[in-house]
């Protein structure tokens, strides 16, 4: 039988670990909702001011999230809010935690084991570092956002001879007033240390449906030539013949490589200053040749360098892609050099950045034609794996990326207007056409052709008809059908050529 003493105790021990477990209890509700908490406590005063502005502020975001999603797509793309928000979301998660500490030290009794006393704090470290961390986080993000788009696009003050007028406020059922689609010219520039100058080497225009979001690219030679500029471009006069077509007298004495398409980003700004007033010359130049050549309105540009793509892959955690013949790495034929590796044939092979940029890339034994076949299926699989999950978890690696490797003409402005059609992209249909020498003469085009492919093209594409005759699928273009799976691997060879390597292991030039 338990005197008295005894039964004293173990009422008091109960008691004791029912009010520390209510403690606990009350103290994580509190960190939920912050103010609870406290007025649990007695702190009516305090604790309900608190617990006024968190449901406020809470049901003012549920209620734009709601009715104006697009309020808060504006705000993550306006520097100037992110440059709040990157000083904002740190403090607000600083006075949370301190107000779980302030909770817990009001519910706390006094007379707690030790045992009990190390639990609680820890309970309450713990709590404080669910709150920092996500806050800390997203205000260095709204920072890096922050920086990213005032280096990458441009601002007000900004000069272009080809932009458009800027867009209405997103939200509208057409961002764009007047347009059904919007062109964007994609460039690969092959500009880098061991270069002389800007010579796009990938051309490809992104044509989107501002509607439905359906996409064609139109992938352009970088060898095409006699192309004519838009007649009402400030071009058209200096070359009227086309973009270097050269008089018939002497085109045997004219350098073949300065008529091409991939020669206008620096020629026409040389040969012609301060005719195009840009801020980018060459880029406004390239604009009006694809336009002219495809006959459709160039509304911006983004070119991305060679440094630049490969980070971006890497950054992204590699690309997977169907490898349907045996791509070289390295090599060059004109000096007898052959590949220091392969890229083997297979399905779904998954590519670092390193790799991407060789099967983007690689020229040895094939020739632009192929290399623009293979971009294209690049450019899906990016679009494809940037997933959300991946773009958060990655997100300072990709916007670090992004920072050194774009350079658009897209004004901060619009970039609203871009992000709700990104949203429609993402979901709909991509095709694509190639002009390459299947299609085409390079050397002597018919652009009377080529324009009516692509009303084909963006015809089909909007009535989802596309048939191989004018556009290609990119999931059909890109899927596995190898041609030369079990073509043998080439001996060694005293003359093959080392493919670049990564950082560490010196890379010569990246394939012309």
């Amino acid at each position: 039988m338990r005197d008295a003493t005894g039964d004293d105790h173990e009422i008091h021990t109960t008691s004791n670990r029912s009010t520390f477990s209510s403690v606990l209890r009350r103290t994580v509700i509190g960190a939920i909702v912050p103010g609870s908490g406290l007025w649990s406590a007695g702190h009516r005063l305090l604790g309900g001011a608190v617990l006024a502005i968190f449901v406020a502020s809470c049901g003012f975001l549920a209620v734009v999230a709601i009715t104006r999603p697009l309020v808060l797509t504006n705000a993550a793309l306006d520097p100037k809010t992110l440059g709040v928000l990157s000083v904002v979301l740190p403090v607000v998660g600083l006075i949370w935690a301190g107000l779980i500490v302030v909770t817990y030290r009001a519910l706390k009794p006094s007379g707690l084991r030790f045992g009990q006393r190390i639990l609680g704090y820890a309970i309450v470290a713990a709590l404080v570092v669910s709150v920092v961390v996500p806050f800390g986080v997203g205000g260095r993000y709204a920072a890096v956002q922050k920086d990213l788009i005032e280096h990458v696009f441009a601002g007000n003050d900004s000069q272009s001879a080809t932009r458009p007028t800027a867009p209405r406020i997103a939200g509208d059922a057409n961002p764009w007033p007047g347009r059904s689609r919007i062109n964007v010219l994609l460039l690969g520039s092959d500009a880098g240390p061991d270069r002389i100058g800007t010579r796009p080497d990938t051309i490809i225009l992104a044509s989107t449906n501002v509607k439905t979001g359906r996409t064609v690219l139109f992938s352009l030679p970088r060898n095409l030539q006699r192309i004519p500029f838009p007649a009402n471009s400030p071009l058209a006069d200096a070359y009227p013949g086309g973009v270097y077509a050269p008089d018939p007298e002497d085109a045997e004495d004219a350098d073949e490589l300065e008529w091409m398409l991939n020669s206008i980003y620096e020629n026409v700004p040389d040969q012609n200053p301060g005719l195009l007033k840009s801020d980018n010359p060459g880029a406004d130049a390239t604009k009006l040749a694809v336009s002219g050549a495809l006959g459709l309105p160039v509304d911006y540009y983004a070119m991305v360098n060679l440094q630049g793509f490969r980070d971006l892959i890497d950054a992204l955690g590699g690309v997977t892609v169907n490898v349907n013949e045996r791509i070289p790495m390295g090599g060059e034929e004109s000096a007898g050099l052959k590949p220091g590796g392969w890229i083997e044939v297979g399905p779904n092979q998954h590519l670092d950045g390193f790799d991407a940029l060789w099967f983007a890339r690689a020229r040895y034994g094939t020739d632009d034609y192929h290399r623009m076949k293979r971009r294209r299926c690049v450019i899906k699989a990016i679009v494809d794996q940037a997933d959300p999950f991946t773009v958060l978890t990655r997100y300072q690696a990709l916007a670090k990326s992004s920072k050194n490797m774009f350079f658009t003409d897209i004004p901060q402005s619009v970039l609203p207007s871009f992000a709700q059609l990104a949203v429609k992209v993402k979901e709909a249909p991509v095709t694509s056409v190639a002009f390459t020498n299947e299609v085409i003469d390079s050397a002597n085009p018919d652009y009377r052709k080529i324009r009516a492919m692509v009303r084909q093209a963006i015809a089909e594409s909007d009535a989802g008809t596309s048939r191989p005759s004018s556009a290609d699928s990119l999931d059909d273009a890109c899927a596995y059908h190898p041609a030369t799976s079990d073509a043998p691997r080439p001996a060694a060879d005293p003359t093959t050529a080392p493919a670049p390597k990564p950082r560490g292991r010196n890379q010569p030039g990246i394939p012309r």
